[in-house]
């Protein structure tokens, strides 16, 4: 039998090569979120061919759930007494050999061709997320063959000297339940999570848009702009809504924007007003395409991604990039108006509502076939988003 320290010794070498093997792995995801690149790397398990056949997101899934588990037994054997070097190593192995080289290969499996380059990357930067709070949890475990005192055990994850074990688990916790929600949903629910995101962005400029215009307190132009907004309750007809939490970074931005001085003057020689009421009914025109292309083109795709020879995941990569830069734009839209710049508002409303059309024209035929019931709407939203 091993005596207590021949005991302790293996423990630190087994943690010291967890950690070494974690760094590796870290280098690899790193390179998958930050490059979009699927290079193969030594994860410490042998991968056979697939072809596409694993799901990637079910083995993230199953690899989280392992992870957390066992990041909780060690966070509980490294705090409460005895401590037993045995079975915190075996925990250690444990990991080493199956649920943290099987999460990495995961997020090398789920490949941009297949899953789309949002879902590529989105994945990647979940995992190498549960990889850094794995690697901060491992490096609490004691080397002196006791179990940590107080301090090291409960200090706040902002403590001066670094977090305790416990906010070091709950951390970890965090990153691997947010993995599984993440891979939970799916193959089209992440698509329409992101782009429900993206509409929230939209909501978040349209209004603080339409309250910048309302700074002035002139209502003479209300009857017109309700006239305006016919269109817009044409082509919204069918839809139904939806609700997500808004983007915190954009609110911030627009609240800065928001702090400004500036007013439309009441006699508006640069005619701000006119083209703000035509950029409200468009950016709303915008939003519901976003809403109706996750209702009527996202959520019918498959839970699991199609296979790989399939032309879909470029369509998407495609119409995402443009619905991804769309809000951006609007910012930018907003900002030009809060410094009453007619020249500049032309220029970005063309861009904004040039990016929309070629959003919904990427969208007219359904991925299989030529035309359904989006078609027809969508061609009405293209009618529509043309006029001033």
């Amino acid at each position: 039998m091993p005596s207590p320290g021949e005991t302790l010794e293996t423990l630190t070498t087994v943690v010291s090569n967890a950690l070494t093997l974690i760094n590796q792995l870290e280098v690899v995801v790193s390179g998958i979120s930050s490059q979009g690149t699927n290079t193969p790397a030594s994860t410490g398990v042998q991968q056979s061919p697939t072809n596409g056949s694993l799901d990637a997101l079910s083995l993230a899934h199953d690899s989280a759930i392992l992870i957390r588990a066992h990041a909780t037994k060690i966070s509980l054997l490294i705090i409460n007494e005895p401590f037993t070097p045995t079975a915190i190593t075996k925990v250690v192995r444990e990991l080493i050999a199956g649920p943290l080289p099987a999460l990495v290969a995961s997020s090398q499996e789920c490949t941009a061709e297949r899953y789309t380059r949002v879902i590529h990357k989105d994945l990647a930067w979940r995992v190498a997320r549960v990889l850094k709070e794995l690697r901060d949890l491992l490096s609490q475990i004691p080397k002196d063959g006791k179990i940590l005192k107080d301090a090291k055990k409960n200090a706040s994850a902002g403590a001066a000297g670094g977090k305790g074990s416990i906010a070091a688990t709950g951390l970890l916790w965090a990153a691997c339940d947010d993995l599984m929600a993440f891979c939970k949903r799916g193959f089209s629910g992440n698509l329409v999570y992101k782009v429900d995101q993206l509409r929230e962005t939209l909501k978040d400029v349209m209004e603080e848009l339409k309250e910048w215009g309302e700074e002035t307190g002139d209502d003479e132009d209300e009857d017109d702009d309700e006239e305006s907004d016919d269109g817009v309750a044409q082509v919204a007809n069918d839809l139904a809504s939806t609700s997500i939490s808004a983007n915190a970074s954009t609110q911030a931005m627009l609240d800065d924007l928001m702090n400004s001085e500036s007013y439309i003057p009441r006699d508006d020689p640069d005619k701000i007003r006119e083209r703000l009421e035509s950029c409200l009914r468009r950016l709303r025109l915008t939003s519901l395409l976003y809403q109706a292309a996750a209702k009527r083109r996202l959520k019918p795709l498959p839970h699991t991604p199609p296979t790989s020879d399939s032309n879909v995941p470029a369509r998407l990569d495609e119409v995402l990039a443009l619905m991804k830069g769309i809000p951006e734009r609007f910012g930018n839209l907003a900002m030009a108006f809060y410094e009453l710049d007619p020249v500049e508002i032309d220029r970005l409303m063309d861009q904004c509502f040039f990016d929309a059309f070629a959003a919904s024209e990427l969208l007219v035929k359904p991925w299989n076939g030529q035309k359904d019931e989006f078609t027809d709407w969508a061609l009405k939203f293209q009618v529509e988003i043309k006029k001033s």
